[in-house]
């Protein structure tokens, strides 16, 4: 069970949005990929965390930047065109590591 949960997680981390991107943004969906995977940058308040992983542990409203106001401030960078595609992709990440808590 432990690999299907791996083999989703990543999955949703890194194919699906490049699908996200090739169905949505096709004449720019590589570049709209590239900032996607950029978004997992986010993951770096896990650093701030003893230990930094933990199996068990859900990333939502644990880390700072996967908490519940940061999610808020992500859904607000969806009105600006300019940060859209950010916004999406850290949206898109907050619904993949929420996904990743249900199998907890």
């Amino acid at each position: 069970m432990e690999i299907l949960r791996f083999i989703v997680h990543y999955g949703m981390h890194f194919i699906v949005p490049g699908i996200i991107a090739y169905l949505f943004f096709r004449s720019n969906w590589k570049k709209v990929w590239l900032i996607f995977i950029l978004t997992m940058l986010v993951d770096l308040d896990h650093l701030l965390t003893t230990p930094i992983f933990e199996a068990g542990r859900c990333s939502i409203n644990f880390h700072p930047l996967h908490s519940y106001y940061a999610i808020s401030v992500y859904f607000l960078l969806l009105i600006p065109a300019k940060t859209r595609v950010i916004a999406i992709g850290l949206l898109f990440h907050m619904l993949t590591d929420f996904s990743d808590c249900l199998w907890i």
